[in-house]
């Protein structure tokens, strides 16, 4: 038998995690064993009697900078130990992160994330282990734990098992490209709003129809840039 998907999560706060991975379908997961989640506290690679992980900028400018000496100690230690799968880094700065790449780490055996704070990890560390640079969105936050733990989110609901009805995540946002068209339910008539009327009809190949019309005018709306030329036009 396979070990679970398993996730090491390299962080100045291990006491963060599991957090809201703790909930839900990744915590009843994580309870069932179809995952693993390890923390690695980058303190403990540190040298001085402070245990710093940071450093002044060269070249001057302000705040402070994640050691390549740290967190290559961090590194090397949890691959010895057998942290399996893509060293990941989160970073602003980094290629936007889709369902594409989620898609291929969930079909790895695991994860390393490397969680930075202030303002970044030296890059010199970034190029020597290999991390691959990914943001989640186009803002900055204070750290790289609640952005790993979206990541990690995204990968353990799409692990055999994880969820109850596999087929639920076939028509989702980004797996056809497009946007998820709305979606409706009991009461009928919610203050003087109806469920639109094609839902109510039985008919499987018309609603089909609907759903999709509805998925790339929102998709064609919201996010044009997901949508090859010639969708842009057609109304599917």
């Amino acid at each position: 038998m396979s070990a679970p998907w398993t996730c090491t999560v390299l962080t100045i706060f291990p006491d963060m995690f599991p957090g809201p991975l703790a909930f839900s379908l990744a915590g009843r997961a994580l309870e069932r064993g179809l995952w693993r989640l390890r923390t690695v506290d980058l303190r403990a690679y540190a040298t001085d009697r402070h245990r710093s992980v940071d450093d002044t900028p060269m070249g001057g400018g302000a705040g402070m900078v994640m050691r390549p000496d740290v967190v290559a100690r961090a590194v090397d230690a949890v691959r010895a130990e057998g942290a399996p799968g893509p060293l990941l880094y989160l970073t602003p700065r980094g290629w936007r992160l889709t369902q594409r790449e989620i898609d291929a780490f969930a079909r790895e055996p695991g994860l390393v994330v490397l969680c930075g704070r202030y303002e970044g990890v030296d890059q010199r560390v970034i190029e020597a282990r290999g991390f691959l640079e990914y943001s989640v969105a186009d803002f900055v936050m204070s750290g790289g734990e609640i952005p790993a733990m979206a990541v990690i989110d995204a990968c353990v609901r799409l692990l055999p098992g994880v969820v109850g009805e596999a087929a639920s995540l076939d028509e989702e946002s980004f797996r056809d490209g497009l946007l998820e068209y709305p979606h409706y339910t009991r009461p009928q008539v919610w203050e003087g709003r109806p469920v639109p009327e094609v839902l109510l009809s039985g008919h499987h190949e018309r609603i089909r129809r609907w759903r999709r019309r509805q998925a790339l005018a929102t998709t064609r709306e919201r996010r044009p840039e997901l949508l090859p030329e010639h969708l842009l036009k057609d109304d599917g």
